[in-house]
């Protein structure tokens, strides 16, 4: 009798009685059903391989990002961004282009960010620019810290004060 409960998907939650009745080792339930879960094979676009190839080339950078991180966002670049250096972002869907000081890098490989702030009429702004992001156009150094490099990875520093901020812009140390 316990093969056939268990062939046809039901499990018994306590043992049978010699009268072949089920006894009740729980309290709330004699039995419990369990229904095999059904197989559902994966789209068929997945399968060809369109819908993953499609996720790829969404995420990964294009040639010209790959070459932003490579010259501006590794470690081991001579020409790679130092905190403290100022840096015009242009953006295509911006009409201007952003110029600020670089107050931090954060590098996470194609999620690589960085963090520039200016001061524009009276009033600071900050702008966080992803390197992966479609709207980024082009990323020119005007000019680089003074002594090589500042002391600190992260200038956060300078939101409290605008006077080193302009220093540091002015290169006058």
């Amino acid at each position: 009798m316990l093969s056939n409960i268990f062939r046809h998907g039901i499990r018994q939650m306590s043992t049978a009685t010699p009268s072949g009745v089920v006894s009740g080792g729980y309290a709330f339930s004699k039995t419990a059903i369990i229904h095999p879960e059904p197989f559902t094979a994966p789209p068929k676009a997945l399968q060809e391989g369109k819908g993953l190839m499609a996720y790829l080339q969404k995420s990964l950078p294009t040639q010209d990002k790959q070459r932003l991180l490579r010259t501006y966002f590794s470690r081991t670049s001579p020409s790679r961004l130092q905190p403290g250096s100022i840096i015009t972002v242009t953006m295509e869907h911006a009409p201007t282009n952003f110029t600020g000081v670089l107050l931090g890098i954060r590098r996470r490989g194609v999620d690589t960010s960085f963090l520039l702030r200016n001061i524009i009429q009276r009033t600071g702004v900050e702008m966080q620019v992803f390197v992966n992001s479609p709207h980024l156009k082009d990323i020119r150094v005007v000019q680089t810290p003074p002594k090589g490099r500042m002391r600190r990875a992260k200038l956060f520093y300078l939101r409290d004060s605008p006077e080193k901020m302009s220093t540091l812009a002015s290169n006058k140390r």
